[in-house]
């Protein structure tokens, strides 16, 4: 009977120890400190998120369900947080309908898109840059707007990389304007973008209230200040106009895909990988990106 009597107690113990734990897990979990006041990046500027690829096992954008026209040499590794999915590229591409608001030229007066790569260098090899981000033109290999890396310019085995957020503005006299910022990594400091060869966080932004260009890597801002206020015959940029968007493409230039135009030699889809690309309506504050940054991280 005592032999019993301490199994029991030691059983009860053991079942009272598990649920304790198991409870503390949970408590743990639902009260994670806030980031920025948000305690899930889902919930930074949910009015003005047009489009979310987490690409955690699917292709398909979140908040629409759409799924992609084409998947070219893609596949899915582990994610940049390491607990979920992340797309993969061989020298491929994803491309997706427009969505219904970039459908009006009026419809991205200021934007933000933000998204992981991993990406390396390949001077050496293939010496090309890499396309992460476009919002396709017809027959063109620029569209609207751009995020992309110079890895032509340095070895696989250097982890400086040279970022660039472009964007092309239809102009009030019908011309297309090429307008850019980059980080200058010769420069030093946060604008030595330590990312080639490892999950990092890229952002570009457009504020049409101030016609800027900025450029934020892993919660910094990254790119050079000389280049941030964008003009067009003398005057500030202002709205950005879009030209009619094909495509959402992710990995390649508008002329890889099929009926996109010819492409050059240098343009050939991205190797790498992608994780979370979002596109907002809107100028993000620096703390909202950095805040989007920890969260990612943390995989919230």
């Amino acid at each position: 009977m005592k032999t019993a009597t301490q199994s029991t107690w030691v059983i009860a113990a053991l079942l009272a120890g598990t649920t304790l734990v198991s409870s503390c897990k949970k408590d743990e979990t639902a009260t994670l400190p806030a980031i920025g006041g948000y305690n899930s990046s889902n919930d930074i500027a949910t009015s003005n998120l047009i489009a979310h690829w987490p690409f955690d096992g699917s292709n398909n954008e979140r908040i629409s369900s759409t799924a992609p026209s084409a998947a070219v040499n893609a596949s899915f590794t582990t994610g940049a947080s390491g607990q979920r999915q992340a797309l993969n590229l061989a020298s491929g591409y994803v491309a997706f309908p427009t969505p219904a608001s970039l459908l009006n030229s009026a419809g991205l007066p200021s934007f933000t898109v933000s998204l992981w790569v991993n990406v390396k260098n390949n001077k050496g090899g293939s010496g090309t840059p890499s396309s992460f981000f476009t919002l396709a033109r017809a027959n063109e290999w620029a569209g609207s707007v751009n995020l992309l890396a110079e890895t032509g310019r340095y070895a696989p085995t250097i982890d400086t990389l040279d970022v660039k957020g472009l964007l092309v503005h239809k102009a009030s006299d019908g011309n297309a304007t090429f307008q850019d910022n980059i980080n200058s990594s010769q420069k030093g400091g946060d604008q030595t973008f330590k990312a080639g060869g490892k999950w990092s966080h890229f952002v570009a932004v457009y504020d049409a209230s101030t016609s800027k260009i900025t450029l934020y890597g892993n919660g910094k801002k990254i790119n050079n200040p000389d280049y941030e206020t964008r003009t067009y015959n003398g005057s500030p940029l202002g709205n950005l106009a879009l030209y009619p968007v094909t495509k959402v493409i992710m990995g390649a230039w508008g002329t890889n895909l099929p009926g996109g135009g010819t492409a050059d030699s240098w343009q050939v889809p991205m190797t790498g990988q992608l994780d979370e690309v979002r596109i907002y309506s809107k100028a993000l504050t620096v703390g909202d990106i950095n805040s989007l940054y920890q969260l990612e991280a943390a995989g919230r």
